[in-house]
């Protein structure tokens, strides 16, 4: 924990972002550097709102054990999105969005 998850069709700078985003992440909600794991999903085929050609696409999904503020949850996905753009080629017309959520009682871990 925490599992992030970054789905992107966007040029990104993916270990970047990465190496940036989990110290924010440990600060914002009090978790610990080396438990922070994140993949990246490359989108190849997506429709964004009337489907132009040229639109791409940012979405981090970040799951943590429960026990957060939904306050503190909507700080963290406002840090990201701040962070965000600073790891992208050109952000201009990219969809960015960010999902904080606690995972599932179902999480083991080993």
């Amino acid at each position: 924990m925490p599992q992030i998850t970054v789905d992107y069709s966007a040029p990104l700078d993916r270990r970047g972002f990465a190496l940036a985003l989990h110290p924010i992440v440990v600060e914002t909600v009090d978790a610990t550097l080396d438990a922070c794991k994140t993949r990246f999903r490359e989108v190849e085929e997506f429709v964004v709102g009337g489907g132009a050609a040229d639109d791409e696409l940012v979405h981090v999904e970040i799951a943590l054990l429960a026990g957060r503020t939904d306050e503190a949850k909507a700080r963290l996905a406002d840090a990201v999105l701040e962070l965000l753009p600073a790891y992208l080629k050109a952000a201009e017309g990219v969809a960015l969005s960010v999902e904080v959520r606690d995972l599932d009682g179902s999480y083991r871990k080993r």
